[in-house]
């Protein structure tokens, strides 16, 4: 008997090797392939953010538990916020900062009870609160990036109240009659654009990021990139749109803020469609279950 020829050759001996290989890099390939081309942007119409609000209120009147639920939860952080205001004016971009840990999560939930009504499946509020658990890596690095450019927004309104009052930081009336002074304009135009810069990167990293992330299962890198091209590339449906999230929730804020609790959910509904208006994206892989 030859004794090599109980042996297993080289070819048998490597094959599982050699397959598990060539599937590696098949999967490679297909997600060089998949990276490699930009999502794709649709054009918007200025007559669009109205055109996501009244679907807004829609998926308002289709959920109506689902949004009281999250109208509460927004009217409460307005609520502490307004709290720190009138005690601690210096403190409340600090404090928004916080809020905004959790905000992002609150609106996935809305954002998936669009997305389910969307696909003809029944919206659940136990399902929205737990949508985020699969996109946790994607979610808590994008937070991470909201959280510091909120941070450095305190950290520079801080600086300029410290610079134009030299003799201390002022309260909340002080505050109030520092905006309407006429002879304190130099703060306010300060103070205006230092805000405005920040606002307009909060507000375009976060536009269509966070629902991309739900939708696609994309890293939040190419969330806030795509993000940001839809406010590049459309600058004055994108104005508008801040515009009127702006006025909605500054009208909301009186009466102790009760207005959020429609304003809060329509907001987050209307923003799941700006989305799905803005952006095709490449492949959606994230389950509804």
């Amino acid at each position: 008997m030859n004794a090599t020829s109980s042996k297993p050759g080289p070819d048998t001996v490597g094959t599982p090797d050699t397959s598990e290989a060539r599937q590696a890099e098949a999967i490679a390939d297909r997600v060089k392939a998949q990276t490699a081309q930009p999502v794709q942007l649709q054009p918007l119409r200025l007559a669009d953010p109205l055109r996501w609000l009244v679907r807004g209120l829609d998926d308002v009147r289709a959920a109506p538990g689902i949004a009281v639920f999250y109208g509460v939860c927004f009217w409460a952080m307005a609520v502490v916020l307004g709290w720190v205001f009138r005690t601690r004016p210096e403190y409340t971009m600090s404090m928004a900062s916080g809020c905004l840990l959790l905000g992002p999560f609150l609106a996935m939930g809305l954002y998936d009870t669009s997305r389910r009504r969307e696909a003809s499946l029944q919206p659940q509020l136990s399902e929205s609160l737990t949508c985020w658990d699969s996109h946790m890596g994607s979610m808590g690095m994008l937070v991470l990036v909201l959280v510091v450019l909120e941070l450095l927004w305190g950290r520079a309104s801080l600086v300029v109240f410290a610079v134009f009052f030299n003799t201390g930081m002022p309260s909340t009336t002080g505050v109030l009659q520092a905006v309407f002074n006429p002879q304190n304009w130099s703060f306010v135009a300060v103070y205006t654009v230092v805000g405005g810069v920040f606002a307009a990167l909060v507000f375009s990293t976060s536009v269509v990021s966070i629902p991309m992330i739900l939708d696609c299962d994309t890293d939040a890198l190419t969330a806030g990139i795509t993000s940001m091209r839809v406010v590049i590339e459309n600058p004055g449906v994108m104005l508008l749109w801040g515009a009127l999230i702006t006025l909605i929730v500054a009208v909301s804020l009186w009466f102790w803020g009760v207005g959020l609790l429609l304003a809060g959910p329509v907001l987050g509904f209307a923003s799941w469609h700006a989305y799905r208006a803005a952006v095709i994206p490449l492949q959606r892989t994230a389950a509804m279950g």
